[in-house]
């Protein structure tokens, strides 16, 4: 694994329990279907659709955890109610990533693909945050497999939905798309601070158009 180059422990923009949220012991499993059986010789994180030079671009297991390694404190927020409060997540900044594979002047989302075909979509100013992580760490520990490893997207200010775990690749889009849980239901952006939970709650412009 990568070693530390640069370490932030600023607090988040907003701190403390956002509405409707309890504050959670621990660190609860919570996925929809099996765990994905790791195998580093088959393993690969892609980048591809609107990229800057049109190309796919892809990294084995071994060159991705080469990459520089950052560490962010942050928060994590549930949907179904739970908060973990002053995690320190350790990884690869989301935005090491677009600077290596730079999306297309055109791009507006990307798609956060994972292990068996899970998505999550994403507006582009979401994803190149500087506090959003390629976690492969938490507090100073490998992820379990149950909680991700090898890779979990981390957005602190979304709810944890919008970080999947098993992460593979990502896809950068010109147009929004809904992603897994989106198409079943889910609050298309998913702030937790304005309780955005599900799509009934969407406003004009808050999802893809029709």
């Amino acid at each position: 694994m990568g070693q530390p180059e640069s370490r932030e422990r600023g607090t988040a923009e907003q701190s403390g329990l956002p509405p409707g949220q309890r504050l959670q012991r621990g660190w609860p499993v919570t996925h929809y279907g099996p765990v994905p059986k790791f195998k580093p010789d088959r393993w690969e994180f892609r980048v591809f659709g609107a990229t800057a030079d049109g190309d796919k671009h892809c990294w084995n297991h071994q060159e991705f955890t080469a990459l520089p390694f950052s560490s962010v404190l942050a928060d994590l927020h549930c949907v179904t109610k739970f908060s973990m409060l002053g995690a320190e997540w350790g990884g690869i900044l989301a935005r090491e990533v677009l600077e290596l594979a730079p999306p297309g002047p055109g791009v507006t989302h990307v798609m956060v693909w994972a292990e068996y075909g899970f998505s999550s979509n994403l507006r582009i100013a979401d994803f190149a945050s500087d506090r959003t992580l390629f976690a492969t760490h938490k507090d100073g520990e490998l992820l379990t497999a149950e909680h991700g490893f090898p890779l979990r997207l981390v957005v602190p200010h979304l709810y944890a939905w919008k970080g999947p775990k098993w992460v593979r690749g990502i896809e950068y889009m010109t147009a929004d798309r809904r992603g897994f849980w989106e198409e079943r239901g889910y609050h298309n952006i998913g702030d937790p601070w304005s309780e955005q939970r599900y799509s009934y709650q969407e406003e004009i412009g808050d999802g893809p158009e029709l």
